[in-house]
């Protein structure tokens, strides 16, 4: 964030250096009766009589809980309990819908790290709903860092949001959590808005909310498609920043949080005014009854309020020092591995329990399903140091009864570094280097075979060694941060000139296929349609949790632009009058297959046991001529044609209730190499003819016949599934 440009008017590390020694806001007269209250749950409790406020602050000399009414008139309440830095009190008549927030007096003293400021109006980081949005000065949109701010000692609270008393009263009715093991996962990757904001079956009101992601239209997309749980790019209550407001853009992704506890007001149909509660809850419900379990993509690593010179917004002014890392030496500054400007402080107890705090109420109170961590890595690293398994955040979530029994999924890198295959036990990863070998496959890059193996079956490179499981590899060929899969095979390089700077990665592994962007060429735009699919087959064909980029099966794309955080309009949005049919179609084959055969999601990693020498086996890796790869074909750098032999009766462990698993056996063709490849099939008989279950060279990828003679031909660019009954 720069000085202001992108703050509230705040700049307070700038206006420290000039000596500047903030004064509180004239506090109203009480007209609000107020009990002592209890220290704890933290934040705004309501019961039948009132409502119990409370919140943290080691450094703070004074706090005053601020109401508003309707008017925005404020009333402040100063609350004069204090027990082991929670300040606390309890009004009664104050119910659900108060606005509120606080204001802290204690020391800004910037270079030793503590930045109260009873000039600006926090929001309570426990808030359960937040009313309003950040208002930017235009006043100060034009300082340069450095500059101490003219408006420092303004009162913010017109410019900010209030947290909002929430009921927590809900009929969940007979809801139930759908329970799908991570075997059984596929996980979808969408953004609430996004989804629905273009859906034509979806009414205008509810389009790019909550309601609309439950709505019939929605849920039918989903559960036709076959894919088990919903990932939701984040909902928390986030801020748009400055800088991309004062450029007419918004922040679209959302990884910009300000509060843990509370659903993002702008998605609700309902309003912000604390109906966007029982609405996702309403979702959660209508995805649960759909078999559809919900996820998360949270972001405990930092928060909206940036760096030094970033706005005061909540956790600064209640105690900087406390929820931020700092720089030791120079605690103006932030000790960030995020790239955000700060990251939060999970050597303190204040932050590990508000992200506890907050993980326990989206399962407890809103039912979801899981979580997807963005930059984990961050949250392993005690005092600066590289992330460690050992870390008391990862102790705390495996013994948290209600946390360890969820989907936890991990980014495992930060800005400085990559952790893949070094989570606990209870995680599972988001798998980069499947997500590079995959693509590095299919456009003819890969330096041999020995990788592309290693990825198709579990990644035991990554976590056998410390007893996980393939379900530990969360694989992926694309996500919302890069290229869709229609641009990855589109565009060879990005083109992001509608974002304000040249952001976005150069290493995207992409290939246009002769011609960059859009075409009329039938034969670009052929092998552009066959590389995505055999994308897309090779993902969900693949041992581990395969996670579809929402859209890619539609064709979705976003012009080339590979880092759309700010794209809130149709760069990001689904269009579905635009919708590939044939694409769709090819997908919902490839998950009902994967559903089909459970050699494709094994629990365990295979053992290596030949299939074509012993009764029991498991698994063959085969040239195309039928023999087995030995060490120098996995090193051959121009290699690009396997098979790969799965047999049906050596899955080789027992299913989730102890019964025996079977299946067909199963024969993978991959041909990635520029010309046509001769396979021969290993032997069958007339009882038992191979037969082809996907073949990527037709557009719905639809099944043939038997096979007929020992050999199969496959043309450049592309994938077959064969399969035959055991006898």
């Amino acid at each position: 964030m720069g000085a202001d440009v992108n703050g509230d008017g705040d700049g307070d590390g700038d206006v420290a250096e000039h000596g500047d020694r903030r004064e509180p806001v004239a506090p109203s007269s009480s007209v609000t009766r107020s009990w002592p209250g209890a220290a704890r749950p933290l934040g705004a409790t309501p019961d039948s009589d009132g409502t119990n406020f409370a919140v943290f602050s080691e450094v703070a000399d004074q706090v005053h809980l601020c109401l508003f009414d309707d008017a925005g008139t404020e009333e402040q309440v100063p609350l004069t309990e204090v027990d082991a830095d929670i300040w606390h009190a309890y009004l009664p008549g104050v119910g659900p819908g108060q606005r509120y927030g606080y204001r802290v007096s204690g020391p800004f003293e910037p270079a030793r790290g503590q930045r109260c400021n009873p000039a600006k109006l926090l929001v309570d980081p426990y808030a359960k709903a937040i009313s309003g949005e950040v208002r930017w000065h235009a006043a100060v949109s034009g300082s340069r860092p450095g500059e101490p701010d003219v408006r420092s000692d303004e009162d913010s609270a017109p410019f900010v949001p209030r947290g909002l008393v929430v009921d927590p009263a809900f009929d969940w009715g007979d809801d139930t959590a759908p329970g799908t093991p991570y075997a059984d996962t596929v996980v979808y990757e969408v953004h609430v808005k996004g989804f629905t904001q273009r859906h034509p079956e979806v009414p205008e009101g509810l389009r790019g909310t909550y309601a609309g992601l439950a709505h019939p239209a929605a849920l039918e997309h989903l559960t036709s498609l076959g894919v088990t749980a919903v990932e939701l790019l984040p909902v928390h209550q986030f801020v748009h920043d400055g800088f991309l407001t004062g450029a007419g853009l918004r922040q679209y992704w959302g990884y910009n949080s300000l509060g843990f506890l509370a659903p993002h007001g702008e998605y609700a149909a309902g309003g912000d005014t604390g109906a966007q509660v029982a609405e996702f809850k309403q979702m959660v419900a209508a995805l649960h009854r759909a078999g559809l379990e919900v996820l998360l993509d949270v972001v405990y690593n930092h928060t909206a309020e940036g760096n030094h010179e970033g706005p005061t917004l909540s956790l600064r002014g209640f105690d900087n020092a406390a929820y931020y890392r700092l720089v030791q030496g120079d605690e103006r500054y932030y000790f960030d591995t995020t790239g955000t400007g700060n990251a939060l402080n999970v050597t303190h107890s204040a932050p590990l329990q508000l992200i506890m705090d907050s993980l326990r109420y989206w399962v407890l109170d809103m039912h979801v399903d899981g979580f997807r961590f963005d930059l984990a890595s961050t949250l392993a690293r005690e005092d600066g140091q590289d992330p460690t398994p050992a870390a008391v955040f990862f102790d705390l979530v495996q013994q948290d009864p209600v946390v360890s029994q969820v989907k936890l999924i991990a980014e495992p890198w930060d800005t400085r570094g990559h952790q893949v295959g070094a989570f606990p036990d209870l995680w599972s990863e988001w798998n980069d280097h499947y997500r590079n070998t995959v693509r590095d496959l299919w456009r003819g890059q890969t330096p041999g075979l020995g990788d592309v193996a290693r990825r198709l079956s579990g990644s035991s490179d990554l976590y056998e060694a410390t007893r996980r499981r393939p379900t530990a590899s969360v694989n992926f060929v694309t996500a919302h941060d890069g290229f869709t899969l229609r641009d990855l095979v589109s565009y060879s390089r990005k083109h992001n000139e509608a974002n304000p700077a040249n952001d976005g990665s150069d290493d995207n592994r992409s290939d246009n296929h002769g011609e960059e962007g859009p075409t009329d060429d039938p034969g670009v735009l052929a092998v552009r349609a066959r590389q995505v699919r055999n994308l897309l087959a090779t993902l969900l064909l693949s041992q581990g949790v395969p996670m579809l980029l929402g859209g890619d099966e539609i064709g979705r794309t976003q012009g080339g632009n590979n880092n759309a955080y700010c794209q809130d309009n149709e760069v990001s949005w689904f269009d579905w009058e635009g919708a590939d049919a044939d694409l769709l179609a090819f997908t919902r084959r490839l998950l009902a297959l994967r559903r089909a055969h459970p050699a494709l999601r094994r629990r365990r990693f295979f053992q290596g046991r030949p299939v074509l020498d012993s009764d029991d086996a498991d698994l063959a890796w085969l040239r195309p001529d039928g023999t087995p790869m030995t060490g120098a074909d996995w090193t051959t750098p121009w290699a690009r044609a396997l098979a790969v032999l799965l047999a049906g009766d050596g899955i080789s462990e027992p299913g989730p209730r102890g019964e025996r698993v079977r299946d067909d056996d199963l024969l993978l063709l991959v041909n990635a190499s520029g010309g046509p490849v001769d396979f021969a099939l290993p032997p069958g008989n007339a009882a038992s003819p191979w037969s082809v279950q996907l073949d990527t060279g037709s557009l719905q990828g639809g099944a043939g016949g038997p096979v007929g003679g020992s050999t199969l031909r496959l043309g450049d660019r592309r994938l077959v599934l064969l399969s035959r009954p055991l006898t």
